[in-house]
């Protein structure tokens, strides 16, 4: 990186709430908010907003021209309100980039049901408009009126760490100096529940803790899905309200042999973290926040990784999949969070099973891993000194 950069806000929505002390005590709480729902044809375990959130929805659904819009969008907006309201922004000049790995998924679902359904292929006028992959960073940008530049893209499950990337380098550029960054993910359908199950990598079993995150001991996949946005605004330098400062970045991609695989020793998180250190000593970094999704090869190549990188100076590691599960596109943004939330309370959140007991004395620096299908990995380091 060629300047540091300050995350001076954020904000999010998940099954952890939306307010940052709730979503802190939940932490605390240890108890896994994933429940098991009815999705018509199955039943399968995913993590949702609550009602509270729901509400905040469904207000902004009022407003003329949102209530045609998916639920990621709308996620993405009131996060996005949130997070800027604590910058102070005054100018407009600000960069957009939320983006999400599945998109307008309800949406499209519907629009095609009703296609499928109808004798002439008929289909809603908003179909194509409302199920665009801009669809979040441009009704974002549209509702906070900003002036600067307005991106969309999608990584799978990298999404919002690359949308970080993005804005650091736009801000690194010259082009801006301040981005507004991160994921939305709406993806408890019916439809994307039986994808995930398909590929043989779903939770199956109702317990204390489905999603078995970091626990290396598992013989069966326990990915769960959950929905969820973040949201985290960016400037260049180091800001006196900065909650953390982006220290370095990395990023990696890998030949794969199968369209879900990673290599055994994750080729790309071994890149995108060294990349991260940027020469760093690494037994400065206290903690790394893991991608970890529950699933046997997942877990297991990363934490080989991690090994090979880190070798003898192994920091604390964690994952929040445990309490939320997976969150796909948004789900870095959700471990970003994290680490942000530990550096402030000086407390270290464990994974309450598995193998790892290493606890850190401080929480100074933190790393953060994602990864998509095609091996997309992102690193991000993060400091508080």
């Amino acid at each position: 990186m060629r300047d540091s950069i300050s995350i001076v806000s954020m904000a999010s929505m998940s099954a952890l709430g939306s307010s940052e002390n709730q979503i802190w005590q939940h932490y605390l709480d240890q108890r896994s908010l994933i429940k098991e729902k009815d999705f018509s044809k199955f039943s399968a375990l995913v993590s949702s907003i609550g009602s509270m959130e729901w509400d905040a929805i469904n207000e902004l659904k009022k407003i003329k021209n949102y209530k045609d819009l998916d639920p990621s969008v709308l996620m993405a907006i009131y996060c996005s309100r949130k997070a800027f309201e604590k910058t102070g922004w005054k100018e407009k000049e600000f960069g957009v980039n939320i983006g999400s790995s599945r998109g307008a998924t309800s949406l499209f679902e519907k629009f095609y049901r009703e296609f499928s359904e109808s004798d002439k292929g008929l289909v809603n006028t908003l179909s194509s408009p409302t199920t665009t992959l801009g669809n979040i960073s441009s009704w974002v940008g549209h509702d906070l009126h900003t002036q600067g530049p307005v991106i969309s893209h999608s990584i799978a499950c990298s999404t919002a760490l690359h949308g970080l990337l993005n804005g650091i380098a736009w801000i690194n550029s010259g082009m801006s100096e301040r981005f507004l960054a991160g994921g939305s993910e709406a993806s408890n359908t019916a439809f994307t529940l039986a994808q995930m199950r398909a590929l043989k990598i779903y939770a199956r079993e109702q317990n204390e803790y489905p999603c078995r995150s970091l626990d290396m001991d598992k013989k069966q996949n326990t990915m769960v899905l959950g929905e969820a946005a973040a949201v985290f605004c960016l400037e260049r330098g180091i800001q006196k309200s900065a909650l953390a400062v982006i220290r370095g970045i990395g990023y990696a991609t890998e030949p794969l042999k199968h369209n879900i695989s990673i290599s055994t020793h994750a080729d790309c998180f071994q890149r995108s973290m060294k990349m991260a250190l940027n020469g760093m000593d690494s037994s400065h970094v206290d903690v790394i926040v893991m991608h970890a999704p529950g699933t046997i090869k997942g877990d297991s190549s990363e934490y080989n990784a991690i090994k090979k990188v880190f070798g003898d100076s192994l920091p604390a590691l964690t994952s929040n999949k445990w309490i939320i599960g997976h969150s796909l596109g948004a789900s870095g943004g959700m471990s970003l969070e994290l680490a942000i939330l530990m550096m402030k309370h000086q407390s270290f959140v464990k994974v309450p099973f598995g193998s790892f007991k290493k606890r850190p004395k401080r929480i100074k620096k933190v790393m953060i891993n994602a990864v998509g299908f095609g091996g997309n990995a992102v690193s991000v380091l993060l400091s508080i000194d």
